[in-house]
Parts: C-alpha cells; structure tokens; sequence
C-alpha cells in the first residue's frame, strides 16, 4: 500500500519517546507522531494521550525520501467548520474615545525626526557616558590603574 501527503490511516502505537510517538502503518511501514502533533493543547507528557498498543487514526504529513514518515493524530481529528485562523469580530468602539470624532488615534503623527548627524552625536556621548561609567566601577573595584590607594 503506497503511503501519500494527506491520507487518515489507522495504525497501532509500537513505541512512545519523549519526542513523540511510533506508529505502525497498514504494510509493516512505522511513521513519526510528534509530540507537538498529538494533541491540540501542550503535550508536557505523552504518556499522559498515548500508550503501547492503541489504535490511533493518524493523517500523512510528509514523507521524506528517506522514507521517514510525519504523521498526526490531532490534524486526523474531524473538526467542525470553523477555521481556527479567523479572529472573532471586535465590539464596536464607541464614538470619541480617542478624543475627537470617530476616527481612531492620528497614525502619522511622530516625533519630528532627527539628522543623521545628530542620532550620531546623540549616540557618542551616550557611549561616552556609559564608557566612563564603566571604567570608574571596575577601576574602584580591581584597584588597578590610576585607583587611590590609602
């Protein structure tokens, strides 16, 4: 029997790993469940959902040229049609709230961009200040060059 991207086959669990879970497939084949494929909610523990020997319908993810074969058991499950990709539609907001008409907060309003130049001179006496900073805690601490010693 030929294994293809996308076909629910029943197979039987012959071996559970921290990873996931071994499946073997009509025709002897064995096949990957991970363990992040398990289940819709986080798996902590797979031992929790799965045991040796259970009858588990599993769904063809890929397969490799190696012959390594992906499956899942919670993309086999039969869902109804909602689509867990589309958000619930938001409450309407009410008039105002941003202080002034309907519309929402002005998005092109920014702070009036610097130069080159002066993001440059900005940077340099930062890094001056933290530099200084830096070489006054350490220098206080080893005692190393230019330290007081009393």
């Amino acid at each position: 029997m030929s294994i293809e991207v996308g076909s629910k086959l029943q197979g039987k669990v012959t071996g559970i790993t921290h990873f996931g879970a071994f499946v073997e497939l009509p025709g002897g084949t064995t096949g990957l469940v991970h363990i992040s494929e398990v289940a819709d909610n986080y798996v902590k523990d797979i031992n929790e959902f799965l045991k040796v020997g259970d009858e588990v319908t599993v769904k063809v993810v890929n397969v490799e040229n190696d012959g390594k074969i992906g499956l899942s058991i919670r993309k086999a499950q039969d869902r109804p049609a909602e689509t867990s990709n589309t958000r619930p539609p938001r409450p309407p907001r009410p008039k105002g709230q941003f202080g002034g008409g309907s519309k929402g907060p002005q998005r092109n309003q920014r702070p009036p961009q610097l130069s080159f130049e002066d993001k440059m001179n900005r940077f340099l006496k930062d890094s001056e200040e933290r530099l200084s900073t830096i070489k006054r805690n350490t220098e206080s601490k080893r005692g190393g060059r230019g330290a007081r010693r009393g």
